[in-house]
């Protein structure tokens, strides 16, 4: 068995009905650069050939007993590929409406964590011939790099490459352990765990007290810190209703900004979302008299780390500056504000927040999981953030799956941290996909941020434009 560290066992004890921990990818394919055609029965085959490169496809979750660990990842000796790669025909054309629609009804459904914790739906019907997957994955089990990372296992670089050697043996999963074998297996490991603990405590005071006197020194400014974030239409306790919205925006539109403004891609994007927010809650309950903050995770895996391991994330909060009305203002902002919350998460550790994770008693976490479920207590509390925003980079080359070559690919997060709301984004090719999920019951008409994000690059861009005029 394959113990969870502290950061994955806290996304399985905060999942529930109403967030469900998972994290999707919606992927669009054109068939006519396949040779011999699209055919499901294809796509069917190349999953099926490529499983022993995706481990995780094939482990499920198993609890300790009594929550005296963490749980961990077993081998399932009942997994059956059809449980989890579905053929889906959407009612023909279909566009991208229906296709946001099939993606939102699918993220809404909670994974069955008795079986490995994924599916993918693969959709026909679309219009111009187009087929689209729908991808999703527990959280505990991926985070957004790697989950990339995962989904381009199934991806090749050429529309007809090689086939993939096949394993040397057949895969033939372990016995599952008892519980009585679990629960000694746990104690072994908690026996040894209070000098551990020491020794991250120690750690986390004095990277606690180096912040401090970071953020004392007068030419600090610091970043919002966790509850600073005003009241807003995406703060309220959520159902388990959900919409997504999809937007793009040209990648070269992004680098010009970028390069005038003497910022950061990730400054643009923040910039771009903050733009469509403002307009969005103008015409939604109003703009809050204090900037909204974002949570923005940061990706702590290091080169020599394997890019399919699970979660290797911390976050930081930025002030998206949305009190401020002059576009070229607010970017720079968001971009201080950034570098701010940058500087912050080095002084504090990057590791920190996994390491004290790690020590916590999985009792204690179950324990405010169960209470978060049944309560919706960050949806209550003054929030921690107001969104949670997510940017990676993608390849900028074209990609394939079954010879059909990938024209679009939206990422999807989960909602959580008592929001409403999350906007993910990717590149790919020459351009940035934008997917947004909410949850429709506290925030009114999300689709209109897609289009808030097309208006909010124009504005950028004009600025821009003004400005060196």
């Amino acid at each position: 068995m394959q113990r969870l560290d502290g950061m994955d066992a806290s996304f399985v004890y905060l999942d529930s009905p109403a967030t469900p921990m998972q994290v999707a990818m919606t992927c669009v394919f054109d068939p006519s650069t396949a040779p011999d055609g699209y055919s499901f029965r294809k796509v069917r085959r190349l999953v099926e050939d490529r499983l022993h490169l995706i481990p995780a496809f094939r482990r499920r979750l198993v609890e300790v007993p009594g929550h005296l660990h963490r749980p961990g990842w077993i081998d399932d000796p009942d997994f059956d590929l059809d449980d989890h790669l579905h053929r889906v025909l959407l009612r023909a054309p279909a566009g991208i409406v229906e296709l946001q629609q099939f993606a939102a009804h699918q993220i809404s459904q909670p994974l069955d964590t008795g079986r490995p914790p994924w599916d993918m739906h693969v959709v026909e019907g679309l219009e111009g011939g187009m087929v689209a997957s729908v991808t999703k994955m527990h959280h505990s089990a991926v985070d957004g790099i790697s989950g990339a990372e995962l989904t381009a296992t199934l991806l090749d670089l050429e529309p007809d490459p090689e086939p993939v050697a096949p394993r040397d043996t057949p895969w033939q999963p372990p016995e599952p352990p008892s519980r009585l074998s679990m629960a000694a297996g746990a104690v072994r490991e908690l026996l040894r765990q209070p000098v551990a603990a020491g020794s991250v405590l120690a750690r986390t005071a004095r990277a606690g007290l180096d912040l401090v006197r970071h953020n004392r020194r007068p030419e600090t400014a610091p970043p919002p810190g966790p509850f600073s974030a005003p009241r807003s239409t995406y703060n309220a306790p959520v159902t388990a209703r959900r919409q997504v919205a999809f937007a793009q925006i040209e990648l070269d539109d992004v680098r010009r900004i970028k390069e005038a403004a003497g910022v950061t891609i990730n400054d643009v994007v923040l910039a771009v979302c903050a733009a469509a927010l403002r307009s969005h809650l103008d015409n939604h309950g109003g703009i809050p008299g204090q900037p909204l903050v974002a949570a923005v995770p940061v990706s702590v895996r290091t080169d020599d780390e394997d890019p399919m391991t699970s979660n290797r994330v911390s976050a930081m909060l930025v002030d998206l500056g949305t009190t401020i009305d002059e576009p070229m203002t607010r970017l720079q902002t968001i971009a201080a504000s950034s570098r701010a919350a940058k500087t912050q998460h080095q002084v504090l550790g990057p590791d920190t927040v996994s390491q004290l994770a790690d020590i916590t008693p999985p009792a204690l976490i179950a324990g405010l999981g169960a209470l978060e479920s049944r309560f919706n207590v960050l949806g209550r509390i003054p929030p921690v953030c107001n969104l949670i925003m997510s940017n990676f980079p993608g390849p900028p080359f074209p990609l394939y799956c079954a010879g059909a070559r990938m024209v679009a690919a939206y990422p999807m997060g989960p909602l959580g941290l008592g929001t409403a709301l999350n906007i993910t984004v990717q590149s790919y090719l020459d351009t940035m996909w934008f997917g947004i999920v909410a949850c429709p019951d506290v925030v009114p008409e999300p689709e209109t941020l897609a289009a808030g994000i097309y208006d909010a690059v124009y504005e950028l861009g004009k600025e821009r434009t003004l400005r060196q005029g």
